[in-house]
């Protein structure tokens, strides 16, 4: 197994950390703005194959990175079961909205999702021939309480408020969202996987709104069948959680639920995360992205410190959270020359 990132994926403590990059390919990049233009608007870019191959390359032509991500949306499993979805400019997603039993029932049934989906099969199709035979390709979903926070509020929410409520008056139905999307989400990475994803990611980004059993029940477990039920379609594949901002509870997640390895954001010290997180397997992060904003010795300082705090075993270098449109590409090179060299 020659791939860095397998490597550390398996447990593996390397001398320099395979390096990717959420939203590595994105709008920091005057590359992908380009293509986006070409495409028209986001959603289109997305069901383009062509074109959401080339953005997905861009950066690895560009760094070199390790891992390439598919290009793709969180959103487009809850279109591909029925919901609208169509994006503001300026202002993010739309969908219309769950937020009754009724609701729940008009979504597709489990299983007629492949039929949307089947432009991003071919996105990675592309990608598993056209990668550099040493950069591993990524597949990835929302997990279920993300997906399920905006198919509820029909847009972002600053707290996840509507799902929350929704939560408290009408449990029945909140478990019924999160048990397709879980069902779902289970045939969409698979699907991934078959057509030559190497690792798949589960993006909790919302999942530090969940306190105390609601973790347990709407983050954690979850996070547990949809990994079991790949593992047993697809021996040997490896799962990365990112169960953003759980804090405290990022300690035991991969025991709980399978993942190879936990992502972590910048809210919690790798010192900590060394110590507690780390000792189950693989870690993923977690330079603030402001640094890729902001520069200067500061980013190579914080991107080397990071380093050496998981150098005791496997690690994945990445930032705590997505690049930002405000980045400066340059700051991307300092940050990999930090951690390679």
């Amino acid at each position: 197994m020659t791939k860095t990132i397998l490597r550390a994926l398996a447990g593996e403590t390397q001398a320099v950390p395979p390096i990717w990059m959420m939203r590595q390919a994105g709008r920091y990049l005057p590359e992908y703005r380009a293509t986006r233009a070409k495409a028209g608007d986001f959603l289109s870019l997305c069901y383009a194959p062509e074109l959401a191959a080339e953005v997905t390359l861009q950066p690895i032509r560009r760094y070199g990175f390790d891992a390439a991500i598919l290009f793709a949306d969180i959103l487009l499993l809850p279109q591909a079961l029925g919901a609208d979805l169509w994006f503001e400019t300026g202002e993010g997603p739309r969908l219309s909205t769950v937020t009754s039993a009724a609701d729940l029932a008009r979504l597709k049934a489990k299983g007629a999702i492949h039929e949307t989906l089947a432009p991003v099969y071919e996105t990675v199709r592309i990608l598993s021939r056209e990668l550099p035979k040493e950069v591993t390709l990524i597949g990835f979903a929302g997990a279920p309480w993300t997906v399920a926070t905006y198919m509820i509020a029909g847009r972002g929410t600053p707290d996840q408020g509507p799902a929350h409520a929704l939560k408290a008056a009408d449990r029945a139905t909140f478990q019924g969202l999160i048990d397709l999307l879980t069902e779902a989400t289970v045939d969409y990475l698979s699907a991934q996987v078959e057509a030559g994803a190497e690792v798949v990611k589960l993006f909790d980004s919302w999942a530090g709104s969940l306190k105390g059993r609601d973790f347990d029940d709407f983050a954690l477990e979850p996070a547990r069948r949809i990994t079991q039920a790949l593992k047993a379609r697809h021996p040997g594949l490896p799962v990365i959680a990112f169960p953003r901002e759980a804090r405290g509870r990022y300690e035991g997640f991969a025991e709980a639920t399978g993942a190879d390895c936990v992502a972590l954001d910048n809210s919690v010290a790798a010192d900590w995360a060394a110590a507690h997180v780390q000792k189950d397997g693989c870690v993923q992060g977690n330079l603030d992205p402001a640094h890729m904003v902001t520069g200067g010795e500061a980013l190579v300082a914080e991107t080397r410190r990071i380093v050496r705090a998981f150098s005791n075993g496997p690690h994945i270098f990445n930032l705590g959270h997505g690049i930002t449109p405000d980045a400066d590409p340059h700051n991307v090179q300092r940050m990999i020359d930090a951690v390679r060299g």
